[in-house]
């Protein structure tokens, strides 16, 4: 009967312990209890009953303190990433309203704008799937295909390997990329993934041009 009995305590021991680790604020909630067994233990000992009720509140306050933190680190981190979100999607609206030919210039703009050399806009009639090149910081040559989709309309297989054909055969490309403000579709990922072609969508197009994400050549 002892030994079960002391299986039991030994389980439900764990069994809080668990609970605390998990959700520490809980601790606030047994601190009554926990002054109450203090007291109840070391009724004939006052000064050993005070040690332990103060020290039960000292540590109660503690975990108060620290989950308080906690929660204006959240609140903050909330805050940021609100302010983060905002100013993407304030950026990337303007490249929403651009033509095909705009968006081409913008990114051109973009190479420019973060330490690519002899940039151009090739994109035209006969481009073969190359409407921006450059020479990036480190000096390889970028070559851009740029698709001006609508947000929710996605770059296809197909065309992932018409641009796959030309990148590095026909335009000499060291860091060939495909900037879009839709998506990709898996069929395009995959392809990309096995000739090493980098994507960016709608979200990477946003945190680049709004200069809180890096550039596709990074």
């Amino acid at each position: 009967m002892t030994v079960l009995a002391g299986r039991l305590v030994t389980v439900t021991v764990v069994a809080v312990v668990k609970a605390v680790v998990r959700m520490p604020s809980l601790l606030l909630l047994l601190a009554p209890v926990l002054l109450v067994v203090a007291a109840d233990g070391s009724a004939g000992d006052p000064l050993r009953s005070a040690v332990l009720i103060i020290g039960t509140i000292v540590v109660a306050g503690f975990f108060g303190r620290w989950r308080y933190r906690r929660w204006l680190q959240r609140q903050a981190d909330r805050a940021a990433a609100e302010q983060l979100q905002a100013l993407r999607a304030r950026e990337i609206a303007t490249y929403h309203a651009m033509n095909a030919r705009q968006f081409e210039e913008a990114l051109a703009y973009l190479c420019a704008r973060d330490g690519c050399s002899q940039t151009s806009v090739v994109g035209g009639s006969g481009d073969l799937g190359a409407d921006v090149v450059a020479v990036t910081p480190d000096g390889r040559r970028l070559v851009i295909q740029a698709k001006r989709y609508a947000q929710g309309n996605n770059v296809s297989g197909p065309d992932l390997q018409r641009f796959g054909g030309t990148c590095y055969a026909i335009h000499g490309a060291h860091v060939a990329v495909v900037i879009t403000t839709g998506g990709f579709t898996r069929q395009a990922r995959e392809y990309a993934a096995k000739l090493g072609i980098r994507l960016i969508d709608n979200d990477s197009l946003a945190a680049w041009a709004s200069g809180t994400g890096p550039a596709p050549w990074n």
